[in-house]
């Protein structure tokens, strides 16, 4: 093994190499989230390159020592985890960690994702980070304890770790508006990529059928969506909800089910739990609309998925939801505290199947636009041109 990546590293002498620094699943198959989704598709559609020699850099808790596997043209370098919780290895043991095994490795242009940003803070090698989101913002709309004191001890450390930035990829334009006033870097505008097989679906739908993927936690804001099935179903809409994700939070899990059992609704929401993406592919290739009412969010990977197998969006009117769904061309913007007109715009996309085609169809072309690997590969590739330049 020892030899085939010594050859590997001579070919790569006439390439660019570039290593990126994120969270990364041990089977990219099966990715946990959606930092996890999207350094799987954004590497293998940067590793189609041939001039580019590309390095993926993660520190997985499951690993006792340094670990150097191949996957999909990529070489993926697993470093054990050293921190005792996020907040530590971020700033602390895991920050210099990264720092060494990067030095090391010597590339050419580093890639930081999501905390990985934070812990490439400093370091001597041309960079780029891409803000996936706001720590101290979920933090604040957790529902743990403490949550304010921790939001505001995670916006002090990321404020630092952007004002030490010099180029920063914007995923949404409500990142760039974040940003404003607290760093001088360049900002480069791309949205996140997902997998192909969601532009190469076949639409299927059935007819009623409302799906929304998202873990269920206070920020996702899942009571208020059964709260408007509620109200769909009082109103002599015969609607059902399959809601897909993880229970994440116990206490909001168990006020779920309370709710679910309150409105008599318990055969009619559907609680598919973790999908593999293949399944998400099949579940949204038959809903009539996907869902999502978010409290806080910055460019939600189940929102491009609808759009680009065509299923109309019904999404909160805030952060950086709006910024993905045209409100009346793609979908429908809505109030997340506001549980009628949920209810409402739901009902309108469900009663008239002509909308909804057309809304489909114009989701599509501005996914296939924004949201292609390849696409977002190639205005990747292009920054990194740019800053080696």
């Amino acid at each position: 093994m020892g030899s085939a990546f010594a050859k590997a590293d001579d070919q790569a002498q006439r390439r660019t190499r570039v290593a990126i620094v994120t969270q990364f699943p041990d089977d990219p198959s099966l990715p946990r989230g959606g930092v996890e989704a999207v350094s799987v598709n954004l590497v293998g559609g940067l590793a189609t390159f041939s001039d580019l020699d590309v390095h993926v850099v993660t520190i997985d808790p499951r690993c006792s020592r340094e670990t150097r596997s191949a996957w999909t043209g990529a070489t993926i370098h697993r470093l054990p985890y050293l921190g005792r919780s996020t907040l530590t290895n971020a700033i602390g043991v895991g920050r210099r960690q990264i720092h060494r095994y990067l030095l090391s490795l010597n590339p050419d242009i580093v890639h930081a994702h999501d905390t990985y940003g934070l812990m490439v803070k400093g370091l001597r090698l041309p960079r780029v980070f891409t803000i996936h989101g706001f720590i101290h913002g979920d933090t604040l709309v957790s529902g743990e304890r403490l949550a304010w004191l921790r939001s505001q001890v995670w916006r002090y450390i990321e404020t630092g770790g952007w004002a030490d930035q010099r180029h920063i990829i914007s995923i949404s334009p409500y990142v760039r508006e974040r940003l404003t006033g607290v760093t001088k870097a360049t900002i480069y505008d791309i949205d996140n990529p997902i997998a192909a097989s969601f532009f190469r679906a076949k639409r299927q739908e059935q007819k009623n059928v409302v799906f929304s993927a998202a873990v269920i936690s206070p920020r996702k804001n899942t009571l208020q969506l059964i709260e408007a099935l509620a109200k769909l179903r009082a109103s002599g809409c015969n609607a059902e909800l399959r809601l897909a994700g993880a229970v994440t939070h116990e206490a909001y899990g168990q006020a779920l089910h309370r709710k679910i059992a309150e409105y008599k609704l318990g055969g009619h929401v559907r609680l598919l739990g973790s999908l593999p993406s293949e399944q998400v592919v099949k579940e949204l290739s038959a809903a009539s609309l996907f869902v999502l009412v978010s409290l806080e969010e910055n460019s939600p990977m189940g929102i491009e998925e609808a759009l680009a197998i065509g299923v109309p969006v019904v999404t909160s009117n805030r952060c950086g939801m709006p910024y993905m769904v045209q409100n009346g061309e793609t979908g429908f913007l809505v109030d997340p505290h506001n549980a009628d007109d949920i209810s409402r715009r739901i009902g309108t996309l469900l009663a008239d199947d002509s909308l909804r085609a057309r809304m489909g169809q114009q989701a599509k072309r501005v996914a296939e636009s924004r949201f292609h690997p390849a696409v977002v590969a190639r205005r990747t590739k292009d920054v990194y041109l740019d800053i080696l330049s």
